[in-house]
Order: C-alpha cells, then structure tokens, then sequence
C-alpha cells in the first residue's frame, strides 16, 4: 500500500480515488458515512477522538443508548465502502490509534482543496504577472463547486466552505483583471461562464462578461447574456440589471447591424414573428420607451390613455410564497395577453405586479378591462391563493 495513488477530491462532488478505482457521493446514499470519510480526510493530520465524531455525526439526538458502538458500525460501514477501492482499502486508509479514529497520513494523497490553496497562495506571492496569472488559472481549473457541497448544511463545512468560495471568487476577479488587461477576451469570456456556474448571481461577472462579449464582436452573444441575467434578476429579486449594464446592452442592439442595411430588411427586422393573439407583453425598459412615446402624443392629440397596475397579494394582503407567487405571475401574464386587446400593452414592473398601457380607453372602460382581466383569472384559477387588487391613473401628457 506504501506505493498507492490516492486522489481525493471535495471541491464539488466528494470523490476518493485509489490506484484508479474510484468512488463518489453522486448516489447521495449513506450520507453519515460520506461525512464521517470527509472528516477522517479533512482532519487526517491528527487523530480524532470517539466523541469529536459521535458529536460530529448525532449531534444532540439520541441516537444510541451505546453511542461508541453506533460509532464502531458507522466505521465497519465506512471500510466496506472503502473496500471498494481494494480489497483491504478500509483498513489500510482508517486505524486505529490510542482509543482514536485517523486517517493513515502514510499513504501519499493528493487533495484538491490543499492545491486549491496553494496555488492561490503562491499566485499572490508571485511579483511576474504571467506567473501569477498562470498560478490562479491552475488553481481556478480545480475548483468545480463549493466545498462538499452535498453536506454544505453541516456545521464544520460551512465556514470552510465560505472561505474557499470567497478565495475562488477574489482569484476569479484577479484572474479577469489581468486576462483583460493584457487583450486576452476570448479567455476571460470563458472564465466568466464558468464563474457564473459557481455565482449565478454576481453582478459584477455579468458586467465583466457582457463588456468582453462586446469587446469581441459577439454583440448578439452579449444579448443573450444580458436577457438571461435580467430574467434571473428580477425573478429572484424583482430587481432590474444597473443602468450601465443596461447600457452595454443598448450599445449591443445598436450595433447589431455594423453595415448600412436596406430598408426592406430593416422592415423585416422590426416585422414580430409569429406574433400572439391578444396584448402585447414586453421588458419594463422597453415599457417606459413605449410610455414616453405614448406621453408625447396624448400631449399632441389628446387622447384618453390610462394606464392599469395589477398587483398580485396572498390571503389578508399578506405576501404570497415564492413558488406560488411565481406561478400566480405566470398564470396572470397570460389572462393579461388573452384578454386585452391587440393595441394594448402589458410588462411585469416588479416581483408581484404587471403595469398596464390602455390607449383609448377611459378610465371606466379601463376599470372594466382589469376587472375582465381578474374575473378571467379567478375563473381559469379557481384554487389560486392568490389575490389581485388594480389601481387605474390617466397617462400624464408630457408637455
């Protein structure tokens, strides 16, 4: 066993490897018996007294009236499933020492999480910014996912688990810095992707993405990322990207078209595809253009426009779930697009609301178009916990 090759990795899925045959959690069988492996390793440079571990694994329940031979049949557990890395896996890796439990420190390892942070400290060491580029870029390569994040709710991960994901994205946000800094976008565009897998909800990767896109030429690319990013953002949050995001998308429209074009296809370009029966449903930005425009002209003519907020609330005005405010939204947006007419138009303002734009319409035919909307709502839905309650205001002119 002294020649073994052992390759543990917790970076992600927790996956032990010997002289090539491997084992991982992927099962999410035998929970206790992963943790008590990933405690033996983690903690593999001292041995690990039998209450640290009947601690480690029952806490404060009473699992046992012997709690020191429950720990002795998690171990017996955890060497046959050793066991199947080698016939005598179990107890070559897991002995025995002074009443304690260790790992056996004599068999060489690899760990991803100890080369995971030494490369992020040699990268910080290192003065040639090549070097260090070339540090992080290695270190960055191991990082598959957060620290056991199967057992992120256990008390001893979580703080290891957040100091590795903050080294990761402070080593992420250097590593963009230098890539852009030296041209290398392409390279930074990928960086980006994959960050984001590990931070779905960082701002600033989006921003750094959307830039690098623009900065390649994949304007339509940029596009894709930033629609992406708003509909996760405002679902989530209920909040729209920052204004200079939304302006690197603005930018990316424009130049979709980077040579004059005729206007046949600049028609065909504007023409909708495919478009639905019903109201017209767009992004709030687009809404506000849509509003000012229609400012202007009631200014001019003035026609009767109002607009409509439709607000969706749980039982008593109390805030509904998430899961079930979603599917409120959902069902809402489309009684909104069925039941309006074609000129009208409709965009979700806000996690629990959809504003509405009524041209021609007065303020009683508006009244009666939100309370179509609402009938037809409560009839499709018979069992929605959810309430709707409209406010009705007259389009003010822009003069």
């Amino acid at each position: 066993m002294e020649e073994s090759r052992l390759r543990v990795c917790m970076l992600g899925a927790f996956s032990i490897e010997l002289d090539g045959k491997r084992m991982d959690d992927s099962g999410n069988r035998s929970k206790k018996v992963w943790l008590l492996l990933a405690y033996m390793i983690y903690c593999r440079n001292r041995p690990v007294s039998q209450e640290e571990l009947t601690s480690l694994l029952w806490g404060e329940e009473e699992n046992s009236s012997n709690p020191l031979n429950a720990l002795k049949t998690m171990f017996h557990r955890a060497r046959t499933m050793l066991n199947q890395l080698g016939s005598s896996a179990g107890h070559d890796l897991i002995v025995r020492r002074d009443g304690s439990y260790a790992w056996n420190t004599e068999i060489p390892i690899w760990f991803d999480v100890e080369r995971f942070d030494e490369l992020c400290r040699a990268g910080g060491m290192e003065q040639e910014e090549e070097q260090r580029l070339e540090h992080y870029l290695q270190a960055l390569s191991l990082y598959q996912g957060d620290f056991l994040s199967k057992l992120s709710s256990e008390p001893w991960v979580v703080p290891i688990a957040a100091y590795f994901h903050n080294l990761y994205t402070q080593v992420t946000q250097e590593a963009l810095i230098i890539l852009e800094g030296q041209g290398r976008k392409a390279e930074a565009v990928d960086l980006c992707r994959r960050a984001l897998d590990i931070e779905p909800y960082s701002e600033e990767l989006y921003r750094r993405l959307i830039r690098d896109l623009l900065d390649t030429g994949d304007q339509r690319g940029a596009i894709a990322v930033y629609e992406e990013m708003s509909e996760l953002f405002f679902s989530n949050f209920g909040v729209m990207p920052a204004e200079d995001i939304r302006a690197m998308y603005r930018e990316a429209i424009r130049s979709v078209n980077d040579r004059a074009v005729p206007i046949g296809v600049v028609r065909e370009q504007l023409r909708e595809q495919d478009p639905l029966a019903g109201a017209m449903v767009c992004e709030y930005d687009f809404f506000k253009v849509l509003y000012r425009a229609e400012a202007r002209m009631v200014a001019r003519s003035g026609d009767a426009v109002h607009i409509g907020l439709l607000s969706v609330l749980g039982e008593e005005g109390k805030e509904l779930p998430k899961r079930s405010l979603d599917r409120a939204m959902e069902n809402l947006e489309e009684q909104i697009r069925l039941n309006l007419r074609r000129g009208d138009i409709a965009a979700r303002c806000s996690v629990s609301q959809f504003i509405l734009m009524l041209p021609q319409a007065n303020y009683e035919n508006s009244c009666m178009v939100c309370e179509r909307v609402l009938k037809a709502f409560y009839r499709q839905y018979p069992h929605s916990p959810a309430e709707i309650h409209y406010s009705v205001q007259p389009l003010e002119p822009n003069l």
